[in-house]
């Protein structure tokens, strides 16, 4: 086995449901604040290494919700994406943060190539390589949904916008589910909000879907929402439905739901 400069141990991305006979991939990269301890929390105190710049809260079990709704495969990082963002090329400056938001991460300041090496390595080539393999497995057709959780606000600023329904170069997806949205909700759901493509956010779209040809969107929940136990099955309930409704749109068939 490589040894890796600064190695450290760190779990294996998660695989849920691998039989879901659903044409839907379910990714949430951002489902864990784990730290390796040999990382020493990154130089953050308690507060800060489980805060949400360490992840996405809530978004695991929404993401588990719509699994378990569609039926469908999970794939999920079990790491911080302080220690590397899955949703980042290894060539992206964010991938290893020394900063998020308005707060410094000491222990990934002034990280030499090697170090960084060893994130990607131990990180985020697991991931890419389990996400690769599930939609190697997957039947035709395959749509990759991935599901993230922003914060109320930002660098100070309040968000109003409650759900953003995100993608890349191919808007299909996204476009069926917003046709709909506004007579089926009272939230305030918008495109590419409160992030974008230029945020650099749609990695996992253009690296597994894009470029392959496949439906995709990314969906981000303001966190507030998705709180409670109670608020995080409404929401996956609510999510799976657009899903559904927008493969309808665009002539894809969910096994198990009427036509």
């Amino acid at each position: 086995m490589q040894a890796f400069e600064g190695a450290f141990t760190a779990p294996a991305p998660l695989v849920v449901n691998r039989d879901g006979v659903s044409p839907v991939i379910v990714v949430c990269e951002h489902a864990s604040c784990f730290i390796p301890p040999e990382l020493n929390a990154l130089g953050l105190d308690a507060e800060g290494a489980k805060s949400h710049i360490a992840w996405d809260p809530g978004a695991m079990v929404v993401a588990e919700g719509i699994s378990n709704k569609l039926d469908a495969v999970l794939v999920a990082s079990q790491v911080s994406r302080l220690v590397y963002d899955c949703n980042r090329p290894p060539d992206a400056e964010g991938a290893v943060p020394s900063r998020s938001e308005i707060f410094d991460v000491p222990g990934n300041r002034n990280l030499g190539q090697a170090e960084r090496d060893t994130r990607i390595a131990l990180v985020y080539e697991p991931f890419r390589a389990s996400l690769a393999s599930v939609i190697a497995a997957a039947n035709d057709p395959c749509i990759i949904v991935t599901i993230h959780s922003f914060t109320p606000t930002y660098n100070g600023k309040a968000r109003d916008v409650q759900l953003g329904i995100l993608h890349d170069t191919d808007t299909r997806l996204a476009d069926a589910m917003l046709m709909n949205t506004h007579w089926h909700t009272s939230l305030d759901v918008r495109r590419n909000e409160p992030y974008g493509p230029e945020d650099g956010v749609t990695h996992t779209l253009r690296e597994n879907a894009v470029r392959a040809g496949l439906h995709n969107v990314m969906i981000e929940i303001r966190n507030d929402l998705i709180t409670t136990p109670r608020e995080q099955d409404a929401m996956a309930a609510t999510l799976s439905g657009w899903i559904i409704s927008g493969l309808r749109e665009l002539g894809v068939a969910i096994p198990g739901e009427e036509a």
